[in-house]
C-alpha cells in the first residue's frame, strides 16, 4: 500500500480489517518491521485520539515518531502558486514537504476543512500537496473530506460486535453549537458502502452529504423511522454541504435519546468523540451498557497500526 488517504488506496478492505484485529490480538508482533524507520506526524488542527493512537501504533511497530503542530511549532506554510510571499507565511509547501520527506519514511497529516470554499476544501490541497511533493507515503489523519483511520476503527468495532451477518447500521446527524466538517460522515459512508451492511443515513433537510460519499445508502429525513430495527446507531454532526459550511437553525430535537434508542434492535451507540453530552446524545444513552464509544476509540490504535504496517511493507 503506497499511501493511506482513502479506501481507494486499499487493495482489500476485508484483509485490512483482519489485519487490524490481528494487531489488536498481538500488538507487538511486528515490532521489528518499523525498526530504524521514522514516522512524522503533522497536525494543522487539534487532536486527542488521532495523535495518541498514531504515536502508540508507530511505537508498537518499532518506529521513531516525531510530532509537530504546524504553525505553532513550525513556520506558517504557503500553498499558493506564483504568490509573492510578503505576508505572515514564511515557508512554501514546495520546500517544506520536500524537506520533511527527507526526514521521514512515512508522513501523517491532519488538516481540517476551512468550511468557507467547498471547491477548495474538496480539492484536498494540503493532503495532495504532501502526496505530490514529499516523496514518501502519506497517511490521512483526517482531512477536509475524509477520516479513514476513524472509519477503519468504526468498521472493526462493528465487526467485533455484530450478531448477524448483515446488521442495520444507521449514521444519524445530531446537533452541535458550531459548524463542523463533513469528513467523518463522508468517510464512514464511503467505507460502509464497501461492505454488505443494511446502511441508512438520516439527517434533517439541508444536511444531505455529497452523493459521491453516500453512494447506495438509503438517505431519509425521518430520524425515528431510520432508528427502527437498527443494530448500530452512529451519531455525528456535520455542517451543510449544499449551503456549504452553514448551520441551519433548529433541529435540536435530533439529539440521540433513550426514547429513540428504544425503537432500535437493542442497538449499540457509536460516536467518534469528542462528544457534547446533552446536545448530541443524552447521558443515559452514552453511559449505558450499549454505548461502545470507548471500545471504538480504543480500536483507533489498531486501525492505524494495520494501515501503517501495510505501508511499511511497501517502503
Amino acid at each position: 500500500m503506497k499511501h493511506f488517504i482513502s479506501p481507494k488506496d486499499v487493495i482489500s478492505i476485508q484483509e485490512l480489517l483482519k489485519e487490524g484485529l490481528a494487531q489488536k490480538a498481538n500488538p507487538l508482533k511486528d515490532r521489528l518491521l518499523g525498526k530504524d524507520k521514522t514516522l512524522v506526524l503533522l497536525f494543522f488542527n487539534s487532536s486527542l485520539r488521532t495523535r495518541l493512537s498514531t504515536q502508540k501504533a508507530g511505537i508498537n511497530l518499532g518506529m521513531n515518531v516525531i510530532v509537530m503542530n504546524v504553525g505553532s511549532d513550525s513556520w506558517q506554510l504557503e500553498f499558493g502558486d506564483g504568490v509573492k510571499m510578503n505576508g505572515d507565511k514564511a515557508e512554501h509547501i514546495k520546500e517544506a514537504a520536500a524537506v520533511i520527506g527527507q526526514y521521514a519514511d512515512i508522513i501523517g497529516v491532519r488538516a481540517f476543512a476551512g468550511l468557507t470554499d467547498r471547491e477548495e476544501d474538496y480539492k484536498e490541497l494540503v493532503l495532495e500537496s504532501f502526496r505530490s511533493l514529499a516523496g514518501v507515503p502519506i497517511v490521512n489523519l483526517e482531512s477536509a473530506t475524509r477520516h479513514p483511520c476513524q472509519s477503519l476503527a468504526d468498521l472493526m468495532t462493528i465487526e467485533e460486535l455484530k450478531t448477524k451477518p448483515k446488521p442495520k447500521v444507521v449514521l444519524t446527524w445530531a446537533p452541535h453549537i458550531k459548524a463542523l466538517p463533513q469528513a467523518v460522515g463522508n468517510s464512514f459512508a464511503e467505507w460502509l458502502n464497501l461492505l454488505d451492511y443494511d446502511f441508512v443515513i438520516t439527517n434533517p433537510v439541508g444536511y444531505d452529504l455529497s452523493k459521491e460519499y453516500t453512494g447506495n445508502a438509503k438517505v431519509t429525513h425521518n430520524q425515528k423511522e431510520a432508528f427502527e430495527g437498527a443494530d448500530f446507531i452512529y451519531a455525528k454532526n456535520w455542517s451543510s454541504f449544499s449551503d456549504y459550511g452553514k448551520v441551519i437553525p433548529g433541529n435540536e430535537d435530533w439529539i440521540v435519546s433513550e426514547e429513540k434508542m428504544a425503537l432500535t434492535n437493542n442497538a449499540k451507540f457509536m460516536h467518534c468523540l469528542p462528544v457534547r453530552r446533552g446536545l448530541i446524545v443524552e447521558d443515559a444513552v452514552i453511559d449505558s451498557s450499549n454505548s461502545v464509544v470507548v471500545q471504538q476509540a480504543g480500536n483507533r490504535v489498531w486501525s492505524v497500526q494495520a494501515a501503517l504496517k501495510k505501508v511499511l511493507e511497501g517502503v
